[in-house]
């Protein structure tokens, strides 16, 4: 098991229960979040900053 500290720009959404969805599944595409924050974000892009350490669990051997 690995720890990584990521950074990732998510999309606004219209709700923030739609943002924090959209984070999530973001982030559970590169591993099981940890912990993770919003920075910062960019009203002229439309996009959130999110910071996160997500886990990468390695594959045991036989």
């Amino acid at each position: 098991m690995t720890t990584h500290f990521i950074t990732a720009e998510i999309n606004l959404q219209d709700s923030p229960r739609q943002l924090h969805d959209a984070i999530e599944a973001e982030l559970q595409k590169r591993g099981e979040p940890l912990r993770w924050a919003v920075t910062a974000v960019n009203s002229d892009q439309g996009v959130a900053i999110v910071e996160a350490v997500v886990v990468l669990r390695t594959c045991q051997l036989p």
